[in-house]
């Protein structure tokens, strides 16, 4: 079984496209046509399978009266209605990080952690049941049209967004290069609600950014932990240890996560010694794990900042969290999301589709549960909405600080 374990927030980046329905051929009405499909799906869908012990004649009743009775018989594409019947078995969970990917989708969540992205640029979640924006990123189309974290979406092209599951608003928001999208936005602190129409373009994003700041202090923003992550990190730090900096900004606002190991890999360049840094929960718990680093920092001696804010998420909060509990740094910002699951992407399922599924929950060094809760920071600095007119960053200002 192909797997990947993930500590990634499910604010879904709306930047890539998730295009629903992989067609292997319609069935007409027919009685035998709904046998073959039986029979093709058969392998999971069997009532005497030894797990779970459900009984599927109900199931199978409602697809053959569909079958016969539904009055457009051009509509009943059998694979979307399997598809669908996935989706909403793995949403009776009531999780929001479990999540059932067909082929299209599996494909666009993994061109994500690798950071190809296209879209309007920003990171969507479902919170209190609407359609949230989580983030936008710097210089994207959502920004440049004053999208802001907190945001609602209230329709998409005058289609109803609390009506959609996360991955068909993902769908109709994406769309090619140059085209537009329609939403209607609601803001707590404005009012009524107000429609903005969005040029969606190609996002680039490096997984690291760092650059010089005065008195040889260096700022990583840390953006995503993806498969290059570790990569563009190991260049930065090269560069970075030829100029003897004198102090470290790690910055994971707006951050919201990707793999597991990547996070403990980040861990390992910052703290010395093989120290615990996650403990992840399993369903036994004789199967805990705890990860530890691995021996080889090159930036353990370095005094460090961490900012966070509410975006940060997940694996960001799994650095934060360890750097806060054996004391490595100081976290400055806001409270973090409060993400404490642990995914994995089991990626060998029929057609090319994926299932991500929780499957532990995370702890801090200390044994902190974060879940639900966040990391409330060393010192908490706000970025208020005058901050953000006037394009100052207070958070990064305490940070330069606190190292000075």
């Amino acid at each position: 079984m192909s797997r990947r374990s993930l500590s990634v927030f499910i604010p879904v980046v709306i930047i890539f496209s998730f295009l629903f329905g992989l067609q292997v051929g319609k069935l007409n009405s027919s009685p035998n046509a709904s046998d073959k499909t039986k029979n093709v799906f058969s392998s999971f869908l069997d009532p005497t399978a030894p797990k779970g012990g459900a009984d599927l004649g109900l199931f199978w009743d409602v697809w053959n009266r569909l079958q016969t009775h539904y009055v457009d018989p051009k509509v009943l594409n059998s694979q979307e209605m399997i598809y669908g019947a996935i989706r909403g078995m793995v949403a009776s969970l009531d999780d929001p990080y479990t999540v059932f990917m067909d082929p299209n989708e599996s494909k666009e969540f993994k061109n994500n952690l690798r950071g190809t992205l296209q879209g309007i640029g920003a990171e969507l979640t479902v919170k209190d049941k609407n359609l949230t924006i989580m983030s936008v990123l710097k210089g994207s189309p959502a920004e440049k049209m004053g999208l802001k974290s907190g945001d609602i979406i209230l329709n998409i092209n005058d289609e109803v967004a609390i009506d959609l599951t996360i991955y068909q608003a993902i769908t109709k928001i994406r769309g090619e290069k140059g085209t537009p999208v329609r939403l209607l936005i609601f803001r707590k602190d404005k009012g009524d609600p107000f429609e903005v129409t969005i040029i969606r373009d190609t996002i680039h994003l490096d997984s690291v950014t760092f650059e010089e700041k005065p008195g040889g202090i260096f700022y990583i923003g840390l953006h995503q932990f993806t498969d290059s992550t570790m990569m563009e990190m190991t260049e930065a730090i090269s560069k970075i240890l030829l100029k003897e900096p004198k102090g470290i900004v790690l910055d994971l606002r707006n951050n919201g996560g990707g793999y597991l190991d990547t996070a403990v890999d980040v861990l390992s360049e910052l703290i010395s010694g093989k120290k615990e840094v996650v403990t992840i929960r399993q369903r036994d718990v004789k199967n805990d794990q705890k990860k530890h680093t691995s021996g080889s920092a090159r930036l353990a001696a370095i005094p460090l900042v961490v900012l966070v804010n509410g975006s940060s998420a997940s694996a960001s909060e799994i650095v934060a969290g360890a750097i806060q509990d054996l004391k490595r740094g100081t976290v400055i910002g806001e409270k973090t999301y409060g993400k404490g699951s642990v995914q994995e992407i089991e990626d060998d399922l029929q057609y090319d589709a994926s299932l991500r599924i929780t499957i532990a929950k995370w702890l801090t060094p200390l044994g902190r549960s974060i879940d639900k809760v966040g990391i409330m920071p060393d010192q908490e600095v706000k970025i208020t909405e005058n901050d953000i007119k006037k394009k100052v960053d207070p958070q990064l200002d305490a940070a330069m600080k606190a190292l000075k």
